[in-house]
């Protein structure tokens, strides 16, 4: 009976987990980035190491209430037993194994997956400056001189160099199938070094809740082919409008569900204006007299939804 009832729970146990999992999306451990599967890697790592303690704990819980049941007579009642040597050293010795290799593990990869570190690749990187608005993406090719809102494109196997702020508050930048998340800060500038593996079209999302249009802050990563990259910056360049102040201060305005908008030419170091904006107005790296007229930004309850 008691083996039956312990089935039972074992059943329901298993069925549970999976219900609540159904939901759950599985982009992080699909990686199709280099830097992704190592992330992949590390975490499933650190959950077996981790699974060493957890599994046999859990085994020994269910067998020992089992075993010392009510009912089994059998069981040896040691009512003065207070110590033993060997299950000491075990309970000690195991988890003490497992944080140190938990800290070398964690010592190596802090370093090796640094965001702020460059790639390794014989292939000249592209960069791409990564603004997070109200409630939109704004992404910037300095190299090529064009922009886009809520898409991004980047060839297969060419190293990207994010450099990346925000024109509002905190948001995290995250493309879950190719790696990091970085948070993207007013008046800041964070950085973040992805590849993609393979052609794909992959979703990219604020990670940081930010408002009352978060969850519609989502914009799709195009890695595809040299050939379509060329393509998608050559329909990036056929479009007559340009990123500048006025522009500028159109799309600042709070909006949600915005569709995807191409800028064929933009004003030189936009990037630096708008992050020097924030600073006192040290534009060093910018023109001073257009950050003057480029638009703070407002408040959240001024919020229109694109149709």
């Amino acid at each position: 009976m008691i083996k039956k009832s312990l089935a039972s729970v074992l059943r329901m146990f298993c069925v549970g987990a999976v219900v609540l999992l159904a939901g759950c999306s599985t982009e992080l451990m699909s990686p199709k980035g280099d830097i992704g599967m190592q992330e992949r890697t590390l975490i499933l790592t650190a959950l077996g190491l981790m699974l060493v303690v957890v599994i046999p704990v859990i085994v020994m819980t269910l067998l020992f209430a089992y075993r010392f049941r009510a009912s089994n007579k059998k069981a040896a009642y040691k009512p003065k037993w207070a110590h033993s040597t060997a299950i000491e050293v075990v309970v000690w010795t195991v988890p003490c194994i497992i944080v140190a290799i938990l800290a070398v593990i964690t010592w190596r990869t802090s370093h090796s997956l640094d965001p702020y570190k460059p790639l390794e690749s014989d292939v000249k990187p592209i960069t791409v400056e990564v603004v997070s608005m109200d409630w939109k993406w704004l992404f910037i090719y300095p190299d090529y001189g064009v922009a886009s809102v809520n898409q991004m494109a980047m060839p297969v196997g060419v190293p990207v160099n994010f450099r990346i702020t925000s024109d509002t508050v905190m948001n995290s930048f995250f493309i879950p199938q190719l790696g990091s998340q970085v948070y993207s800060m007013a008046g800041m500038e964070t950085k973040l070094h992805l590849i993609a593996n393979e052609p794909g079209v992959y979703r990219g999302l604020s990670a940081n809740y930010s408002g009352a249009g978060f969850s519609d802050m989502r914009f799709d990563a195009i890695a595809t082919t040299q050939e379509g990259f060329d393509n998608w910056i050559k329909q990036a360049k056929a479009v007559p409008q340009a990123l500048d102040a006025t522009s500028y201060a159109s799309l600042a305005q709070p909006s949600t569900r915005l569709p995807v908008t191409y800028y064929s030419t933009v004003t030189p170091d936009f990037f630096g204006t708008i992050v020097n904006k924030y600073m006192g107005m040290d534009m060093s790296h910018g023109d001073k007299s257009m950050a003057m007229d480029m638009p703070m930004p407002m408040h959240h309850a001024e919020t229109k939804v694109a149709e």
